[in-house]
């Protein structure tokens, strides 16, 4: 994924290489340079493994791969006792885990990035149905590319955990699902029993963030969905919500954050985006300031929402028109541009860091600004007004 500059600020980051073989990389800090050009960054171009504990499944380490290209400069040993100016954003030894990660080129796998390229270990959790997929991909190197990061290593995840957050626990899981072919070969993957495990295996986490989402109807207009397909809407993309942070924040430790993705779908009217997707987008950020207060209080955790602008990816198709969405955003938003994923990954990674530590209980805009406009200028109704445009 092309790293995409956003403002003056250019980020600088460099990543550990985590793998349990030797001949590790010395560890650099993101660093926010107010000017990039006062520094010759020279490229690094080492690769490290992937080593997988899922306990339900073979361990698994991917190939020494090369890669020719750096899309970031980064740190390299040489430079790190050299005097840099800006703000670090440095995440090293902190412990991430996100939930919602099924492939590479969704917002969850963005975020993972960027937490990595900051210096978190990273933990994720994947949907049962997608964990032989995911984790065959992963083996395989199919993801090698995409697991790049700005120094040239390889992306490294901990640990992958199987994940259903429909359910807290084994008690509300039905028949059905207990005996369903796709989850066979999977357990403790409740809400509940994945943070049981994390705490069994790590003792504690920093970060935690919900990336996923799920609205059986999401092609009906609301007028035409049903209680059930309402309800199970709310239940997979903002209760999921509630009930992670519920089970995790006695892991996470005092000063930590958690975040959530949610859309302007939640107070704007988006014809097509419907099976009560919306709603539960409303109730996500409603939740969002709640839990800010509650787990502020209780645990010192920092808890907001990132809303995202549109981007291609697998989840986003079920909609059915995200092309169109994307079309319609670079028309109309300020920036007009089609949002990376990368700016949303590394928005996560500012919300996560000590340079964010009076936010909370806040929902941020990434979506090129679109969701400051009150109408759309690519109006044929506004042909005649001189509106500015990147094409004039």
């Amino acid at each position: 994924m092309a790293a995409t500059v956003a403002s003056s600020l250019q980020i600088m980051a460099a990543r550990p290489c985590l793998s349990f073989s030797p001949g590790v990389v010395k560890a650099g800090a993101a660093i926010l340079c107010s000017n990039p050009k006062t520094v010759l960054w020279p490229k690094l171009t080492n690769s490290c493994n992937i080593s997988s504990l899922n306990p339900f499944r073979h361990g698994f380490r991917s190939s020494t791969v090369k890669f020719s290209k750096v899309v970031t400069k980064a740190m390299s040993e040489s430079n790190e006792n050299r005097p840099v100016s800006g703000l670090p954003i440095d995440l090293k030894g902190k412990r991430a885990f996100i939930a919602g990660v099924a492939d590479d080129n969704g917002y969850g796998w963005a975020i993972a990035k960027s937490l990595a390229a900051a210096g978190a270990e990273i933990l994720v959790g994947t949907w049962v149905p997608a964990l032989n997929i995911f984790e065959t991909s992963l083996r395989r190197g199919k993801f090698n590319e995409s697991r790049l990061l700005p120094d040239g290593s390889l992306m490294e995840i901990t640990k992958v955990y199987p994940l259903d957050a429909v359910f807290d626990n084994l008690d509300d899981v039905p028949e059905d699902i207990k005996t369903n072919k796709r989850y066979a070969g999977s357990s403790k993957w409740t809400v509940q029993e994945v943070a049981e495990s994390v705490k069994q295996d790590f003792g504690s986490i920093d970060i935690l963030v919900h990336s996923l989402a799920n609205g059986p109807e999401v092609s009906k207009p609301l007028l035409e969905t049903s209680r059930k397909g309402y309800l199970a809407a709310l239940s997979a993309s903002s209760y999921s919500y509630v009930s992670l942070l519920k089970h995790f924040l006695p892991l996470m430790n005092p000063g930590g954050s958690s975040i959530s993705l949610t859309y302007i779908a939640s107070e704007r009217i988006i014809p097509g985006y419907g099976g009560g997707m919306s709603s539960a987008k409303a109730a996500l950020e409603s939740d969002t300031r709640v839990l800010a207060f509650e787990a502020g209080r209780k645990h010192k955790i920092r808890v907001n929402a990132i809303s995202a602008g549109p981007l291609r990816s697998r989840a986003a198709k079920a909609i059915g028109f995200i092309d169109m969405m994307i079309e319609y955003s670079k028309a109309n938003a300020p920036l007009q541009k089609e949002l990376s994923a990368d700016e949303v990954g590394n928005t996560a990674a500012f919300l996560a860091s000590p340079l964010a530590s009076a936010i909370t209980g806040a929902v941020i805009y990434v979506d090129n600004g679109l969701n400051a406009m009150g109408i759309g200028v690519d109006s044929r109704i506004f042909k005649d007004l001189n509106i500015p445009s990147d094409k004039h």
